[in-house]
């Protein structure tokens, strides 16, 4: 099918979707977690098919890791749907309400957006929970996954869009978008049949999204994500804590990419933080004085502190005080997520207030930044933007508001 029809097809479906009441949706949600279930071994063995074609072609490590599925990642899948359904339904709640001195009663109430175009890339999982989270929300889904996950992503959409069928919902709420870059142009120029667009990925597939298209975009983030260990720090903790968020899955957006030390305790914490990360597998790439301070320390290149690794590197530097630790911040962050560990209120305020970011952390790992860790049962993407969708992205996110007027023949004087 043509993208274009894809796109009608997918704005049709909207009226139907526009009147479902939550009941409806969440027996939709199951019975498309239910198909999923029962699609385990064909899933797996579509995505077996991408992997190998993913090796040949030289696919790095960390994005086979983000492509890789199991019958547990496929379990998790159906799982993010059945919470969906088990969530509060967004759409019709009553933000505010007022009545005007002329008796008009006027409120402002969640509606779906209508339909979404989601660009990601390499990640499977991305094609249930963007799936879920848009049908929940009342939203068609145009889902263009990358030409790695193409077969996963073939048998993961024909068992939501069977579930979808069983529970006498149009099929073409959920649809998955083939083809090369210049059907991501389309996408991007299709104003009148897709309502908003949200690119996930490397920061050349979002960058090329958020400048090219002439659809409204939500951008979502790289995380180069830093961690700072304060001078009054347990670095029992700290160690704990980078570990987790940077070992724990490297390749996603969420993973420590930056530990700041400051001077006061850099002596005692860099030898034992590079080498807990050293025993964890993790290279080290620091500035002089952390090189000085430990020999298995690869002293860092020029742009070392701009990008993410996505790999199991990490990047160190000794600043002298907070105020040098969140400056540093401000000039490298891709606005994620930001942490300290301290044991100071002070410190942890200060750190609080000054840091822009989408979140921001006190004694807790990064990783905690997702839409299923926050009670979202799953996330679209985490938004690194300053509108209203910041953070991980659930299913508030995925709605806009209307005024509804109700009055008793009322009209406008002057």
């Amino acid at each position: 099918m043509m993208f274009a029809d894809q796109a009608r097809a997918a704005k049709e479906a909207t009226g139907p979707l526009r009147r479902l009441d939550r009941a409806a949706k969440d027996r939709a949600l199951e019975s498309m977690a239910a198909r999923l279930r029962d699609a385990t071994a064909s899933v797996l063995s579509a995505n077996r098919a991408d992997l190998e074609r993913g090796r040949a072609a030289g696919m790095s490590e960390s994005l086979q890791d983000r492509l890789a599925l199991t019958a547990d990642r496929v379990e998790a899948m159906a799982a993010g749907l059945e919470s969906l359904a088990g969530l509060p339904d967004p759409v019709g709640e009553v933000v505010r309400g007022w009545t005007t001195p002329q008796g008009v009663r006027i409120e402002q109430l969640r509606v779906p957006i209508g339909v979404i175009g989601i660009i990601y890339e390499a990640r499977p999982n991305v094609t249930a929970d963007a799936a879920g989270i848009c049908l929940k929300s009342g939203n068609a889904s145009l889902l263009r996954g990358s030409s790695s996950a193409l077969e996963s992503n073939r048998a993961v959409i024909a068992a939501l869009r069977a579930g979808l069928a069983d529970a006498g919902l149009p099929v073409d709420a959920v649809n998955l978008v083939e083809g090369g870059y210049d059907i991501t142009d389309e996408m991007m120029h299709a104003r009148g049949l897709v309502d908003l667009l949200i690119p996930r990925g490397g920061a050349g597939l979002i960058n090329a999204v958020v400048t090219g298209s002439t659809v409204p975009v939500i951008e979502t983030g790289t995380g180069n994500c830093h961690l700072v260990v304060d001078s009054s720090a347990d670095l029992g903790m700290a160690e704990r804590i980078i570990l987790n968020a940077k070992t724990q899955r490297p390749s996603v957006c969420n993973a420590l990419e930056t530990v700041l030390v400051l001077a006061e305790v850099a002596a005692t914490a860099v030898p034992r933080l590079v080498g807990a990360l050293a025993a964890a597998g993790v290279t080290v790439h620091g500035d002089p004085r952390c090189v000085e301070l430990d020999s298995r320390v690869v002293a860092a290149g020029e742009h070392e502190f701009e990008a993410e690794y996505l790999s199991l590197d990490l990047a160190m530097r000794v600043v002298a005080d907070l105020d040098e630790a969140i400056a540093h911040i401000a000039r490298y962050s891709s606005g994620h997520s930001e942490t300290i560990v301290t044991s100071s209120l002070a410190s942890a305020q200060l750190f609080q207030d000054s840091v822009d970011a989408a979140a921001v952390l006190v004694n807790c790992s990064s990783r905690f930044v997702d839409g299923g860790e926050f009670g979202f049962g799953a996330e679209i993407g985490i938004s690194t933007q300053k509108t209203h969708a910041r953070g991980p992205m659930g299913l508030i996110e995925m709605t806009s508001t209307s005024y509804r007027l109700t009055g008793d023949g009322q009209t406008r004087l002057g």
